[in-house]
């Protein structure tokens, strides 16, 4: 049975005078204290105490040179652990050096006489459970390059004294593993780290939750054995995912993915079964068009009524060029910018940033020398010609009708119908990268996936919560599931897909956009029993639910919905692949898989640029969680 760590044996004062310790762990404070009886062992041995060869030497001073005797002139050798600190030391120092242009965040140094002057502190493996919006950060994991929840999290316990300043430059020193890896923008409403930390102070957890931003919570620490490692221990995990219910509508007739189906579908005789499987949907963008948009066009004058249904022609049927790009860029087909005047608001706002900072820039130079030119002048907004303003208000309609859309019950059953085709264990190599079907790790356990009957509206746009259960999930692999499902539905496809997607060939399921995700909770029942056994708190989460609730509220669903309202990301991405002209997506046609693009290399083929974000393929380099890694 592990047992907890002991409080670190001071060093010897002429040691700590001549090096400060540097507190790693236990372990290396024990050896460190345990160097005289080493001496006095290898003394009494004959002379195989180093000490012998010279006894005037402080052993505790590397720099000494041996003064006599073959290799005089050479440095003594260091320890094997005085070596392997000193390699990673100087590969951390080459990273930060390097890639990460001598900045980091996962490395926090401290002078040698700030180290010494702190005063030496136990450390304790606990767990720390905690809550996070992920908009903003670049995923969970510490790294030294880009802002993650780690790093915020990694600072945050460093200035509350929970990690001492001669660990702070080095996260491994402290044991960090998190439960659940997150994707970049990804949530959790609750998720684990485990670690040493010094815990002595009763109100830690107010100091901590001090020095983090608001949208990221400790909800308390709690004591554990030694050996334990909140990912191997973590049984399942439970997520949720949030998409607005116009995702279930079919791609617009005239894009190019909605010409591919129906013609797919004449031609395969099956037309009748697929406008049967659209249902409430089959005439809703006939709808649309007679009553949202040709009331736009009417009023325009002939010319450029003319030249919007040309564009609006093209945005429809947009072919890739050989490097992955819209062959003509000029139609805003990959960024629909005209949405709620967003492109102008942000033209102004950089002209007001450019002014201040040129205001700010003259002011500092003008104390410094009075030779200086004077700053630019901010940059002109630039004005929309009456074609892009026509075009803006007839996409804007598009996505205004999407908004008003609401789902029927008959659309929900299908939906849950193409979630229950996931449940057991089932090779997924086709909703993760870099898998092939025959790696073992592909196989995995998903126990329930359920979307609430009952939908939620905000602001003009309704709301779907689909939770699913599972022991563990690989990179992108729930965003994956969402996209398939919802595009079975949309696309009026038999959900037979399913389960031919976990057979061997390769196919590109594009993930759904990262905004909508939340890990909802990770279970540790097993664990939890061994510590109800040892007289310690189990690793709940029930004792914050009103916290963990209000948290999810104001800083989760609230930036999700705002993010959706601010950036329309569900109508880009479906929109996105509705329109661009490629066989990737093909399978979701009645010709079904053979009719979309193999890929037959995952490591080396060249993917369209325009599809790499859609398909994950950009490997932003974190993971759901860590079993992708394995």
């Amino acid at each position: 049975m592990a047992t907890d760590d002991a409080p670190p044996v001071p060093a010897p004062a002429a040691a700590a005078a001549a090096d400060p310790v540097v507190e790693t762990s236990n372990t290396e404070s024990s050896n460190a204290a345990d160097n005289g009886d080493r001496n006095d062992r290898g003394q009494k041995r004959g002379g195989r105490g180093r000490d012998n060869r010279n006894p005037n030497r402080d052993r505790n001073n590397p720099n000494n040179i041996k003064t006599g005797g073959f290799g005089s002139n050479k440095r003594d050798f260091m320890s094997k652990r005085d070596q392997v600190q000193d390699n990673r030391a100087a590969k951390r120092r080459k990273v930060i050096d390097g890639a990460a242009d001598g900045n980091s965040y996962m490395s926090i140094p401290f002078s040698t006489d700030e180290i010494a002057a702190e005063e030496r502190r136990p450390k304790r493996k606990v767990a720390v459970l905690i809550g996070y919006a992920g908009t903003g950060y670049h995923g969970i994991q510490i790294n030294h390059k880009e802002k993650t929840i780690e790093g915020d999290l990694f600072a945050a316990f460093v200035k509350a004294g929970a990690i001492s300043k001669a660990n702070a430059d080095d996260p491994k020193k402290s044991s960090l593993v998190r439960c659940a890896r997150t994707d970049k923008g990804v949530h959790a409403a609750a998720n684990v780290l485990s670690l040493k930390l010094i815990v002595e102070d009763e109100d830690i957890v107010e100091k901590i939750n001090s020095h983090l931003p608001d949208q990221i919570k400790v909800w308390g620490i709690q004591r554990v054995t030694n050996g334990f490692s909140c990912y191997q221990a973590c049984d399942s995990r439970w997520y949720e995912y949030l998409m607005p219910s116009y995702a279930l509508l079919p791609p617009q007739p005239q894009s190019f993915l909605g010409k591919k189906i129906i013609d797919a579908a004449k031609e395969k005789g099956t037309y009748n079964e697929y406008v049967d499987r659209l249902d409430d949907v089959q005439n809703f963008w006939e709808e649309v068009e007679k009553n949202d948009i040709q009331p736009i066009l009417e009023k325009m004058d002939p010319e450029i009524r003319a030249e919007v249904i040309r564009i609006l022609h093209d945005t429809a049927d947009q072919e890739l060029t050989d490097d992955g790009e819209p062959s003509k860029p000029d139609t805003d087909v990959s960024k629909d910018v005209e949405m709620n005047d967003t492109l102008a608001e942000e033209e102004n706002k950089a002209t007001e940033a450019a002014a201040t900072e040129a205001t700010t820039e003259a002011t500092t130079e003008s104390t410094t020398t009075e030779t200086q030119p004077a700053a630019a002048a901010p940059k002109a907004e630039r004005e929309f010609t009456p074609v892009e303003l026509a075009v803006r208000e007839v996409k804007a309609a598009y996505v205004a009708a999407k908004r008003r859309y609401r789902v029927t019950p008959a659309r929900l059953a299908k939906l849950q119908e193409a979630l229950n085709q996931y449940l057991g264990t089932h090779n997924f190599h086709n909703y993760t990268i870099l898998k092939s079907h025959n790696d073992p790790s592909a196989r995995r356990h998903i126990k329930s996936f359920t979307v609430n009957p009952t939908p939620i509206n905000i602001n003009d746009t309704e709301w779907l919560s689909l939770k699913v259960h599972g022991q563990s999930f690989m990179m992108h692999q729930i965003r994956k599931m969402v996209a398939m499902a919802v595009l079975i539905v949309r696309c009026g496809a038999p959900m037979s897909l399913i389960n031919e997607s976990y057979g061997p060939r390769r196919i590109s399921i594009p993930k759904a956009p990262g905004l909508g995700l939340m890990l909802e909770r990770p279970v540790f029942d097993v664990s939890n029993k061994k510590f109800k056994e040892l007289g310690r708190e189990p690793i709940d989460f029930g004792k914050w639910d009103d916290q963990i609730q209000k948290f999810k509220d104001e800083h989760i669903y609230k930036r999700m919905f705002e993010l959706e309202e601010k950036e329309n990301s569900f109508h880009l991405f479906f929109n996105q692949i509705d329109n661009f002209r490629t066989d990737y997506f093909l399978w979701v046609t009645p010709g079904g898989i053979e009719a979309s693009h193999e890929r037959s290399d995952r490591t080396a083929e060249k993917i369209p640029k325009a599809l790499q974000a859609e398909l994950g393929d950009e490997a932003d380099g974190v993971a759901e969680d860590a079993a992708a890694s394995n």
